[in-house]
C-alpha cells in the first residue's frame, strides 16, 4: 500500500511535512518525500516488490497521517456486560476514532484479576482489527483488601495494574502495589475519589448538585487521594498514573510531584477539559460521571496541564451504559459516556482550533506518551516501525452521532466535531475506511 499526498507528522520524532509512505507486511517499508515514489517505478527497482502484481496507491490529498492513536483508559465492559459493549463492538468504535492500541480496564465480571480471564479478554482481542491490551486489577475482586498475582498477571500480558471505578482507600496496600508494579516493569493508574467524601457520585458538589438538590462530590474527594497517592509513588519511585484528573487543586499537586519524580503521569479525559458542571445542569444523567464534571477554573487548568506537560496524555475514560440505564433518576444512573469516536475532533475543536496546543502536541499526548508508559510499540511513524496510521482532514466537520459503540450515552450528539477521519490503518490493513461512511 502507498499512501501519496499526506502531511506526516511524527510526534515522537517531531519530524512533520508532506511525505508518500510505503506500507509492506505490516510494517512502514518507506518514507520519501512528496512525489518521490511510484508504484511502477518502485517495482522497477526494488526486486522484492516486482513479484507484486501490483501496489495499491491512495491519494490523501493533503491529509494529516499520524501515529494511530493510543487509548490507555477504555472500558469494553467484556466479560460480564456485553449488553453495554464488547470488544469486538469496542474494537470497531475505537477504529473509527483512529485509534489502533487500547488499553481496557480490569473492572469486568468476573474482574482480570485472574489467569483465566486475563487470557480471555487478550484471546478475544487477537480476534480484532486493531491491537487491544488490558491492564489486571491491583486487588482480588477489586476488594482493595488483598493484590493480585501480578507478577503472574504480567507475565501472561497484563500491561498494567488498576482498579479503575474503585480508589485504593488503604495506603499501605498501595505502596506494597507500587513496589510489586515496579519489580515487574508496569505502572499502577488510580482513580481518586474518596468515598468519605462523597454523598452522590457522578455530580460536583456546587452549582449542579445545588441545582437537582442532592448531594454530590466535593473537590476534596480527588484532591486528599492525589496528595497521598504522589506522596508515595514518589517514595517508592515507582511508575503512577492519576487517571482521569478533574481538579484545578490536583494539576497542580501533579506539577510539584513531577519536580521531585520523573515516574509521575497524568491523563486528562475530553469530557473534563470540554464541558463544566453546567452540562450535568443541560444534559442530565448523560453528563454524569466519575469524577464528575467541575467548576470553569478547573477546566481551564487541565487544559494549561495540558499545555505544560504536567498532564502527559488524553485518554477517554471511553464508559459505555445502555439508554434504559442512563433514563435513570439522575441519582441511580450510572456514571460515564462514551468516548472513541469523539476524543480526537474534541481534541481538535477545544485544544488546537482554540489554540491552547499545536496539532502536534495534540497527537503525542493521543499517541506516543500513553504508549510511553505502557510501553506499548506504538505512537511513532518510522521506517521499520507498525504500519498503524490515522489519517483525517482537521478542516473538516461532521455531525457526531450514529456511534459505532454498542451504546450511545454522550452528552456530544448532535454536536459538529472538528475532523474527519478518512482512513485508520492497523497492521498495514485499512480498518476503517471513511470514504464508505455518512460522516464524510
Amino acid at each position: 500500500m502507498l499512501l501519496r499526498n499526506g502531511y506526516m507528522i511524527d510526534p515522537l520524532s517531531g519530524t512533520e511535512g508532506y511525505r508518500d509512505i510505503l506500507i509492506k507486511d505490516g510494517k512502514i517499508a518507506r518514507i520519501m518525500p512528496q512525489g518521490g515514489y511510484a508504484a511502477k517505478q518502485q517495482r522497477e527497482a526494488d526486486p522484492g516488490a516486482a513479484a507484486d502484481a501490483s501496489v495499491e496507491e491512495i491519494d490523501l490529498h493533503g491529509q494529516i497521517v499520524a501515529p494511530g492513536l493510543v487509548d490507555v483508559h477504555v472500558h469494553f465492559r467484556d466479560p460480564g456486560f456485553t449488553h453495554k459493549e464488547d470488544i469486538h463492538t469496542g474494537a470497531r468504535a475505537a477504529a473509527r476514532g483512529g485509534f489502533t492500541s487500547v488499553v481496557l480496564m480490569a473492572n469486568t465480571k468476573p474482574a482480570v484479576d485472574n489467569p483465566d480471564t486475563l487470557r480471555y479478554v487478550i484471546d478475544k482481542g487477537k480476534e480484532t482489527a486493531v491491537h487491544v491490551y488490558t491492564c489486571a486489577s491491583v486487588t482480588t475482586g477489586l476488594q482493595g483488601k488483598q493484590l493480585t498475582d501480578m507478577e503472574t498477571l504480567s507475565g501472561m500480558g497484563a500491561v498494567g495494574f488498576t482498579d479503575d471505578g474503585i480508589p485504593l482507600t488503604d495506603a499501605d496496600l498501595l505502596r506494597k502495589a507500587l513496589r510489586r508494579a515496579a519489580a515487574c516493569g508496569r505502572p499502577v493508574s488510580l482513580h481518586e475519589e474518596d468515598p468519605a467524601f462523597i454523598q452522590n457520585n457522578g455530580i460536583h458538589a456546587g452549582k449542579a448538585s445545588a441545582y437537582y438538590g442532592i448531594g454530590g462530590s466535593p473537590r476534596e474527594a480527588e484532591i486528599s487521594m492525589v496528595e497521598r497517592d504522589l506522596k508515595i509513588a514518589v517514595e517508592e519511585e515507582a511508575d503512577l498514573s492519576i487517571q482521569h484528573i478533574s481538579t484545578k487543586e490536583a494539576v497542580e499537586l501533579v506539577r510539584q510531584a513531577k519536580k521531585k519524580s520523573s515516574h509521575i503521569f497524568a491523563e486528562a479525559a475530553p469530557h473534563h477539559f470540554t464541558l463544566t458542571e453546567d452540562a450535568v445542569i443541560r444534559y442530565g444523567t448523560l453528563a454524569k460521571m466519575n469524577p464528575p464534571l467541575r467548576e470553569e477554573a478547573d477546566r481551564l487548568a487541565v487544559i494549561e496541564g495540558l499545555k505544560d506537560g504536567t498532564i502527559d496524555m488524553i485518554a477517554t475514560d471511553h464508559a459505555p451504559h445502555t439508554a434504559e440505564e442512563k433514563s435513570k433518576p439522575l441519582t441511580e444512573a450510572p456514571s460515564g459516556i462514551i468516548g472513541l469516536e469523539t476524543s480526537l475532533s474534541l481534541g481538535i475543536r477545544e485544544l488546537v482550533d482554540k489554540g491552547y496546543l499545536t496539532m502536534k502536541e495534540l497527537l503525542y499526548k493521543m499517541s506516543a506518551a500513553p504508549a510511553r508508559l505502557y510501553h506499548l510499540d506504538a505512537g511513532y511513524i518510522a521506517e521499520g516501525g507498525p504500519a498503524d496510521l490515522v489519517v483525517f482532514d482537521p478542516g473538516r466537520e461532521w455531525t457526531a452521532g450514529n456511534f459505532v459503540s454498542r451504546s450511545s450515552n454522550s452528552p456530544f450528539t448532535g454536536q459538529r466535531m472538528s475532523g474527519v477521519i478518512s482512513h485508520t490503518i492497523c497492521g498495514g490493513r485499512i480498518v476503517y475506511d471513511g470514504r464508505l461512511s455518512a460522516d464524510c
